[in-house]
């Protein structure tokens, strides 16, 4: 399950801070980090803890000391973990998600994997996000998408006209 969580991001994350400058790649990929470090062992683990996203947070934030371009642009990672736990719902396994202050991981299932067929309607929202993304920021255009591509960079279709 990605499109869910790549099409939610997106859309989230242009609503709440509508800056062209953030890399949007970047969002996305954080968003569907959580899933991919966990995955593979089954189950929902440390990924799905906020206690992994406030150390990713930090992180970027030490190592970007002095260099702001930098740091404005890898902070994109962290922002699209945490959509990732809002938008998996992982805040409703306690023990999961306040990680290790509140227990441990328990066998709990993968909160994506879980859902069932719910999956299913969640993807065909995803999608629409990301074909409401393609539309409204003119990607269908090859200049704005290869910007997009490389810079991770966009802003609605029409802008600057």
């Amino acid at each position: 399950m990605f499109l869910w969580f790549l099409g939610g991001a997106l859309v989230i994350a242009w609503a709440v801070f509508r800056d062209p400058a953030v890399d949007y790649r970047l969002v996305m990929v954080g968003a569907v980090l959580p899933d991919v470090v966990n995955a593979p062992f089954g189950g929902a683990g440390v990924g799905h803890s906020v206690t992994a996203s406030v150390v990713l947070l930090g992180a970027v934030m030490v190592a970007t000391i002095g260099r702001r371009g930098l740091r404005r642009h890898l902070l994109a990672l962290p922002i699209g973990t945490f959509l990732h736990l809002v938008l998996d719902g992982a805040f409703t396994t306690t023990a999961v998600f306040w990680w290790p202050f509140t227990g441990g991981f328990d066998d709990a299932p993968l909160p994506s994997v879980d859902r069932g067929w719910w999956n299913v309607a969640l993807e065909a929202l995803g999608l629409g996000a990301l074909v409401w993304g393609w539309r409204h920021f003119g990607l269908a255009d090859p200049a704005r998408r290869r910007r997009f591509l490389r810079t991770g960079r966009l802003d609605p279709y029409g802008a600057g006209r």
